[in-house]
């Protein structure tokens, strides 16, 4: 279907996407066993990109009368009625993905806007949340630096080999939630597996990698000079969120986050709820659970792993629940 054999569109409805699967050397197989994605039967799946604008990897619309359709497609033909009425944006502001750490990922930084036209970089910083669904006993992630390492230290410590005594690091496990914001160095652990919110940007200075080669006898590049400009010296460790928490009727609500770039809540009900429409987009991310979502004259199933698209033009969503369910509502700023 082209652009031009649609027209514009009053209510559109929510919309589900085919995601994008990537294998990586530190990749496994929860996607397919944990989180029922249709991977292969290589073992070495790490990400799957469940929604995104990005021009190097474009979720197409899984279904309904826009099968196959970008989402920039869609922000051509009718930008209001994905945002909302002066929440115009020309492409979408978040990717979402899963994320599957059998091994340690590189440690690296995300530049911030401000950083960019140094690099000649026309994409936007990187700012992240993580939200873990699964960890292994000993899990942990780095976040940030120990407080009082200075560029001159973290220098030191990379030409020894010995960089990890300046990392903030913690154990994490299932449910922890924390932010990363561009400018932070950072590294997900062995044994994690989380939901990412980001923002659209695939911007990646790699300063170490644990020394590790491939088969070849070859270390992966590294963007030693990138990563140092990037780094935010100021920020210092970064720890987990504390959620603030409400119930309503055995419907429980948790802030996890608020920024400039998205909020995260977390939802977990045992019981049917409405949920108010928005006038702006939002994204569901289904951590638990099933259940079926019914919005306008069409009924969309919940399930482990599913991630949904709730247009501003949507109406008010009705959320039915089958025994119990957890998933993240998450909506650009």
């Amino acid at each position: 279907m082209s652009l031009q054999e649609v027209q514009s569109t009053a209510t559109l409805l929510p919309l589900e996407f085919t995601p994008i699967f990537k294998r990586t050397r530190w990749g496994g197989e929860r996607l397919g066993t944990q989180l029922h994605k249709l991977i292969g039967i290589e073992g070495d799946y790490g990400e799957s990109w469940e929604l995104s604008d990005h021009p190097k990897a474009q979720t197409l619309i899984a279904s309904g009368e826009f099968s196959g359709w970008t989402l920039a497609q869609l922000i051509q033909k009718d930008p209001d009625a994905l945002f909302g009425v002066g929440n115009c944006n020309t492409t979408f502001p978040l990717l979402i993905k899963f994320i599957d750490a059998t091994d340690r990922l590189s440690l690296q930084v995300h530049p911030d806007d401000s950083h960019l036209q140094n690099f000649d970089l026309i994409e936007s910083g990187k700012s992240e949340a993580w939200v873990i669904l699964d960890a292994a006993k000993g899990s942990q992630i780095y976040a940030g630096l120990k407080p009082g390492v200075d560029e001159r230290e973290l220098r030191q410590h990379l030409e020894l080999g010995t960089i990890e005594e300046c990392l903030h690091s913690y154990p994490v496990q299932k449910g922890d939630c924390v932010f990363i914001p561009a400018g932070t160095l950072h590294a997900i652990g062995e044994g994690v597996l989380l939901a990412e919110i980001q923002q659209t940007s695939d911007i990646t200075f790699r300063l170490f990698d644990w020394n590790r080669l491939d088969q070849s006898g070859n270390a992966r590049p590294l963007h030693i000079a990138k990563a140092f400009e990037s780094i935010d010296f100021e920020r210092g460790p970064v720890d987990l969120l504390q959620p603030q928490k409400q119930s309503v009727s055995g419907h429980q609500i948790e802030q996890l986050l608020e920024s400039e770039y998205f909020s995260i809540r977390r939802h977990h009900s045992r019981h049917p709820f409405s949920l108010p429409a928005m006038s702006q987009a939002q994204v569901l991310i289904v951590l638990e659970g099933e259940g079926q979502l019914d919005c306008g004259a069409e009924t969309y199933e919940l399930l482990q792993g599913k991630t949904i698209l709730i247009p501003a033009t949507a109406p008010d969503c009705q959320i039915h629940v089958d025994d119990e369910i957890t998933f993240l509502e998450v909506v650009p700023a």
